[in-house]
Order: structure tokens, then sequence, then C-alpha cells
């Protein structure tokens, strides 16, 4: 009877060895799985990213290989829709590496969705709507603006909850979280001024300008220290010292001349910086062209590249090497050549205002690019 319980027990205990042998072994290859997974960079296209119009890629997030000559990887279904229930333009898309997820504004809401399901974790509708916002470098802080109203909600990015409402001129729009975390750039577009907020204190410390007119699209470079800045009824750029507050520069675009454009009544309605800081990409609406200058004052007008629309926005993949503007054009930066267009799953071309490069590991964001054209150099 002894020898047959001790072999009983025996049994047990081989059994639970087994069995805890197996968990760990399949935790720690979960983990490794992850752990060892080959970074992919994807570019991530939010549409409607042209007002509302379903013409330049339908509705939902468009995922593209970045790696394979940028194809199309997979479409993801999203919310946000008029009250009508038509799909509403997108106004910003950002990334929270820390929670693994992608955000977009439309006009009446903004939505959280898991980068590991690309499923919706929430959306929420905000009093005066939402533009084209910016996250904090940790993922934890969001600056929504109003849909052109006076202010500016600051967002905790886990729950879509409101910290603090930070009031400024008249109609709020672009938003840029500074690289260091410490200052967010707040472009009004009914003001000459570019303002600039403490990102502690949450609250309003300075601003830069005032500029030649009402400040519309911007970048800034990677040491806050410089802000290239388009504003209304001119082709071209001007700059500020975001340190002094002052304007520094003037820079038209020679020998092309201003005309009617179809969206955003700006002629230069985008505008970046080079990963490297060594040139700016500015958008030519009504010649459909982007416009190459040196990023060092005089700011020498280098080059011009036809696009097969009209550009309203412009960003890079995150070393530097592509240009994306918004027309749907993939552009190596170093030769200047078209390599590629945007299609989508029906080999429809692709265009849009709200794009960004993610880099995933499996399925988790372990680095994702700025849809601002922000300089490199810290």
């Amino acid at each position: 009877m002894k020898s047959k319980t001790t072999a009983l027990i025996s049994l047990v205990i081989a059994t639970i060895f087994i069995f805890t042998s197996a968990y760990i072994s399949a935790k720690h290859k979960t983990a490794n799985t992850t752990e060892n997974a080959v970074t992919k960079r994807y570019l991530y296209v939010a549409v409607p990213g042209i007002r509302d119009y379903l013409g330049y890629g339908g509705h939902g997030i468009l995922v593209f290989d970045i790696d394979n000559n940028h194809r199309f990887v997979k479409r993801i279904a999203t919310k946000g829709f008029h009250p009508n229930g038509t799909p509403s333009n997108v106004k910003g898309v950002a990334v929270s590496v820390a929670l693994n997820s992608i955000f977009i504004s439309t006009i009446e809401s903004l939505q959280r969705i898991d980068l590991a399901t690309d499923k919706l974790v929430w959306e929420k509708t905000f009093e005066g709507g939402c533009d084209r916002m910016s996250i904090s470098p940790d993922g934890k802080i969001m600056y929504l603006p109003s849909f052109e109203k006076n202010f500016w909600n600051v967002v905790d990015c886990a729950t879509g909850d409101i910290i603090k409402k930070i009031e400024v001129h008249k109609r709020a729009h672009n938003t840029i979280y500074g690289p260091s975390g410490k200052n967010v750039y707040l472009d009004d577009i009914a003001s000459p001024w570019l303002y600039i907020a403490d990102a502690k204190k949450h609250e309003l410390v300075n601003k830069v300008g005032p500029f030649a007119n009402f400040v519309r699209p911007f970048t800034i470079n990677g040491k806050e220290t410089l802000a290239y800045v388009t504003v209304d009824s001119l082709l071209g750029f001007e700059v500020g010292d975001l340190v002094s507050g002052k304007k520094l520069a003037h820079v038209e675009v020679k020998g092309w001349n201003m005309g009617p454009v179809r969206r955003h009544g700006n002629p230069s309605h985008g505008i970046a910086l080079t990963k490297n800081e060594k040139e700016i990409w500015l958008a030519d609406g009504h010649n459909m062209r982007l416009h190459v200058f040196s990023a060092a004052a005089p700011y020498q007008q280098l080059t011009t590249i036809p696009l097969q629309d009209m550009p309203g926005w412009i960003c890079f993949s995150i070393d530097g090497s592509y240009a994306y503007p918004s027309s749907g054009e993939v552009i190596e930066t170093k030769t200047r050549k078209i390599i590629t267009t945007l299609q989508d799953e029906f080999n429809n071309n692709v265009a849009s205002e709200k794009m960004v490069e993610i880099d995933l590991a499996g399925n988790k964001a372990v680095k994702a690019g700025d849809q601002f054209g922000i300089g490199g150099l810290r």
C-alpha cells in the first residue's frame, strides 16, 4: 500500500512538473517571439484625409509596407461619421507607442485604435469638435485643438478624458508637441502669432511673431529653436525664433506665380524639414509642385518637383529616406525622384493629408514618426 501511495505521489509531482515546464516554456517562447520579431516599417494613411472626399481612398486606415515598395497591406475599419452617417473627414493622426495605439481625429470625434488588434478601444466626441492634434513623446498626453474654435483640450491618451482647457485666440488648428516634451506649439489660423504652451503647467508662456499674415501649417527643428511657418497669401515661408519670439526671415518662391487653389485658401499649405535639417520642402497648391529650399539662411531655392495633384501637406519617413506629399506620391528624398504612388486594394490612387510611419516588432509599436515634418537633430 505504501509503495502504491509513493508511486501516486511521484506521478502527481511529475505531471505538475511537466505542465509547469510547458507553461514556462510557452510563456518564454511568446516573450521571445515579441522580443526577437523583425521590425517592419509601415505607413499608416487615414482616409478620407482630404476633406470628406471618398475618391482618394475611401474610409479607414490604409497600411502600406514601406520596405516592399510601399505596397498595400490592409485596410483597418474605423468609425468617425457625420450625424447623417457619412464618413467624416480625418483632421489628424497621431501615435502613442506606450499605449500601442493610433489616434484619429475627425471633425466631431477622437478615436483610439489598438495596433495589435486593429480594434477600436474608444471613440469620444468633444464639445467644439476636433482638429489636428499632437501627442507627448511619452505617449501619455494629447493636445487636441477644437475644430477652429478658440481653445485646445489637453487630453489623457489612455482614457480620452479632458485634463485641462487652454484658450488662445479664435481658431485653433495645427499642433506640434515638441520632441523635448517641454513645450507645445499652437497654430491659431486667425492670428499672425505662433503660440507656445508649457507642457507641464498646460498654459501659454510665449508667442512667436508677428508673421506677415495668419499662421497656417508650420514645422520646427528638433532642438526647438526655430519654426518654419507658412502664412496666408504667401507662396513661400517665414522663419521664427522659438526662444526669442522674433521673426527672422521672409522667403518667397521665385519663378512661379501664385494663383487659385482648390483647398485651404493659401498658396503654400504644407511645409516640412528634412530629418537632417538641411532642406525645407514647401507645398505649392496652384502649380501642383513641391519647392525645395536650403534650410540655412539665405534659404536658397534648390529645385522643384511636379506632382499629380494639389499638395496640402508633407511629411517624411522616420529615417528621412522618403517624402510623402498628400497628393499620394512617394518621393526618394536624396534623388527627388517619384518612385511610386500609393494605391489601395482596388488599385485606386490614395491621397491624404493625414499619414504617419509606425515601426512594428510583431504587433507591438517600437517607434513612430510624426505628421509634421519635424527636424531630426536633437
